[in-house]
């Protein structure tokens, strides 16, 4: 899998610096940041971390950050944009995490799951490795969504990175985790929208709740072990 996502970190933040992605990664940004809430000197661990698109964010309000990665190529990106922060790459697989039971108050996994088939398995491992009364951020593609369909429709046109992904409801996503928790959706404006009516789409879309938005991002508070 590692290696399906090495020629990509050039592509991947280029799509970001584009007009509609740039307003993609605000607001995808803003709903991860609402629910993690990294604090100064906290030990996160950031599952699938990529080329550090949102590591930054994060980083900057002060936490110790643990970056995961199966791809050392996006690994190496991330690296080079977290000079200065206290940030550590490490190689390794979600679905055996190398490190132990409760290393960190908080764990995030934005856009990873959907290349993961076990995605259970993959959440039970982020649920280990949180402390307990710790929160666990996973953000993945909606299934619901008209972007799903349209990123279907590309892949079977041609080879994109999105050959391999797995998209999953808020109900699917909801369905593996061990306790019940919060979940919300985000960018309710679709890939050919101008980018000027985009704030007043993407608000309209969270007064009303809707469950259609392409990213989806659900917390869970672990609980405090029973004496």
């Amino acid at each position: 899998m590692g290696r399906l996502f090495d020629t990509w970190p050039e592509k991947y933040d280029a799509w970001f610096a584009t007009p509609i992605g740039f307003l993609v990664k605000k607001y995808e940004s803003e709903l991860i940041m609402d629910l993690l809430r990294p604090k100064q000197g906290e030990m996160i661990l950031d599952a699938g971390c990529g080329t550090g698109i949102f590591t930054f964010n994060i980083l900057r309000l002060g936490p110790c950050v643990v970056g995961l990665d199966i791809s050392l190529p996006m690994l190496r990106r991330a690296e080079h944009k977290a000079v200065g922060y206290h940030f550590r790459g490490v190689i390794g697989d979600m679905m055996n995490l190398p490190f132990p039971d409760g290393s960190f108050e908080k764990v995030v996994s934005i856009t990873a799951l959907e290349f993961i088939k076990d995605a259970k398995g993959a959440l039970d491992e982020m649920f280990r490795v949180t402390k307990q009364c710790g929160c666990i951020v996973v953000a993945t593609l909606n299934s619901l969504s008209p972007w799903a369909q349209h990123r279907r429709v590309k892949a079977q046109k041609g080879k994109t990175i999105f050959d391999r992904a797995i998209f999953r409801s808020p109900e699917e996503i909801a369905a593996i985790a061990p306790i019940a928790g919060e979940i919300r959706t985000a960018i309710h404006f679709s890939e050919d929208d101008n980018p000027e009516l985009v704030p007043g789409i993407e608000s309209e879309g969270h007064h009303m709740g809707l469950k259609t938005g392409a990213f989806i991002a659900a917390c869970w508070e672990k609980p405090r072990k029973a004496q």
